[in-house]
């Protein structure tokens, strides 16, 4: 009992410092790891070795996707990519289904973007799409953040996914991770539509903060100042060719060898792990390079990528830390055996990752944390196969979901770009990913009785 014990202190350690001091989550998790050794009475001479050994190999196997994924989505968020995205669907689906349009937008643009980005970017072109189909602002605004917060949330290349495959030991298996990705973002994603429909014909007042509401005007002066727009084949182009690339491969490796065995298995297999198929997308990307010294601005949104991607490398890589210090304690065999006698199971790690990210806020933190704590415990629960490792992902991600409120910078950015209050805030946008997260859990569940 006191092993349990001691991991719900470091749990709170992690919350506490994060939440009331402040402290930077790499540093909270990275105390965490040397509390986690002194606490389990690991010799002292290895904590620091165990330490430094679970950072460096969690960035050794995941930590060149997650920078080569920033600097696509910096690429395509710099381009006006992301509104050559949003027309297309529009031109496809047509405005018969405005929050729908909006929801698979977000679902698209949020694989590389990061939400809060992406938000902020098609805020506008929502707003004037509100305007000319005389539809809520609520419910269109709800619709877009949960299209986004879906895909951000579930599928690589985002670096939360990537990082918590990389800990769950699936960056062989990325391809996928991204196939039932897509599948459980695309029933949240409905999920978050579904209850953003709920307020489309409510009359709810906005806050008024003396600005005129923006309008058609405003969407195309935000159009005209990318000049020159990407054509659709360049937009999705580096997003989609790295995905197929790693979906293929994994086809490729399949037992019953699809491909063949020869030369072509070669080269699938080579091309379809995560280095050399984000290597493709980046390549692809410098096509939305628009200005005269081409070499210079492929070198500023090389450098933006990597600043971006800094502090979620050190997170991942902490995290890889705790779990490896936890992973050579007793708390492993202690915590599975209990679990299993409980039948939990995919429960656990979604339990887990929503008291965390509900308490601290981030999304990315709760997705790592939980990794890197369950990792150690996957073969007592059950879970310790490909498949069963690609579902526990997706598991914390449903966790990682529920819910956003006050203390996540996207809720702000939903709440202050929206013009809602706090209070309209709480009943649409939180709400709506409450009811993400568990649908989320559901959908996780239903497939593990068919795929375990």
């Amino acid at each position: 009992m006191s092993l349990v014990l001691i991991l719900v202190a470091l749990i709170a350690f992690i919350v506490v410092t994060t939440t009331r001091f402040k402290l930077h989550p790499f540093l909270a998790l990275l105390l965490a790891a040397f509390l986690a050794g002194f606490a389990y009475q690991v010799p002292v001479g290895d904590i620091t070795k165990t330490l430094t050994t679970g950072f460096g190999s969690i960035l050794g196997y995941i930590g060149i996707v997650i920078v080569l994924g920033t600097i696509i989505g910096v690429i395509l968020e710099r381009s006006g990519a992301a509104i050559t995205m949003a027309e297309t669907v529009i031109r496809v689906l047509g405005e018969r289904f405005p929050t729908l349009t909006l929801s698979i937008i977000g679902y698209l643009v949020s694989i590389p973007v990061f939400c809060d980005s992406g938000y902020v970017i098609l805020n506008s072109l929502k707003n004037a799409l509100a305007a000319r189909m005389k539809v809520s602002l609520i419910s269109m605004s709800v619709a877009l953040a949960t299209g986004l917060y879906a895909t951000h949330t579930f599928v690589p290349p985002t670096p939360g996914p990537i990082a918590a495959a990389g800990n769950l030991g699936l960056d062989a298996s990325l391809g996928l991770v991204i196939g039932v990705g897509l599948i459980v973002s695309f029933v949240t994603a409905m999920a978050g539509l579904w209850w953003a429909n709920r307020f489309l014909g409510k009359d709810i007042p906005l806050v008024d903060d003396g600005t005129p509401m923006p309008s058609q005007e405003d969407f195309t002066a935000l159009r005209e100042s990318y000049g020159v727009l990407p054509s659709a084949w360049q937009a999705f182009a580096p997003i989609f060719a790295p995905i197929g690339l790693i979906c293929l491969g994994s086809i490729a490796a399949f037992p019953s060898k699809p491909f063949g065995e020869g030369a072509v298995l070669t080269l699938l297999g080579f091309i379809g792990q995560p280095v050399p198929a984000l290597l493709v997308g980046l390549v692809l990307a410098c096509s939305l390079l628009k200005s005269n010294d081409k070499r210079q601005e492929f070198q500023n949104h090389v450098a933006e990528g990597i600043l971006s991607a800094a502090p979620i490398l050190l997170i991942t890589g902490a995290g890889g830390a705790f779990g490896a210090v936890l992973k050579v304690t007793p708390l492993g065999d202690y915590l599975g055996s209990t679990l299993s006698a409980l039948g939990i199971g995919l429960f656990m790690p979604f339990v887990v990752s929503a008291a965390l990210k509900t308490a601290q806020g981030s999304t990315t933190v709760a997705l790592v944390t939980t990794s890197a704590l369950v990792a150690p415990l996957l073969g007592q629960l059950g879970l310790d196969s490909e498949m069963g490792r690609v579902l526990t992902v997706m598991a914390i991600g449903a966790g990682a979901m529920t819910v956003s409120h006050a203390n996540d910078s996207f809720f702000w950015v939903v709440t202050q770009f929206s013009r809602m209050s706090v209070a309209t805030a709480y009943r649409a946008q939180t709400l709506a990913t409450l009811v993400q997260g568990l649908t989320g859990m559901t959908t996780v569940w239903l497939l593990s009785l068919f795929l375990l």
